[in-house]
């Protein structure tokens, strides 16, 4: 039984490495698809939104966090809710 299944390994074996599917990396140096054009990630990748951007439930939310620090109300109140909470937590996270 172990016999069987050495031999049934060592015959899948060459005939992986004997196909054509096999190509060993100095026979592709460029490596296609690894690097991609700017345009092309742009469209894949999401980008970052600037701050006017944001809806209604987003700003409610961040005025939610700055409620619970007072330093970051008496901002909010006069600089505005982008201003006060990247101020006290950083950047906005969406």
């Amino acid at each position: 039984m172990k016999t069987l299944a050495i031999l049934v390994l060592c015959s899948l074996a060459v005939i992986c490495l004997t196909s054509d599917a096999y190509q060993p990396a100095s026979d592709n140096p460029a490596q296609e698809g690894l690097f991609v054009e700017r345009a092309q990630a742009a469209t894949v990748v999401r980008q970052k939104r600037a701050a006017g951007e944001l809806t209604l439930t987003q700003l409610e939310s961040l005025r939610e966090v700055c409620e619970a620090n007072l330093a970051c109300e008496n901002m909010m109140d006069t600089e505005g809710i982008i201003a006060a909470y990247t101020a006290y937590y950083g950047p906005i996270p969406y």
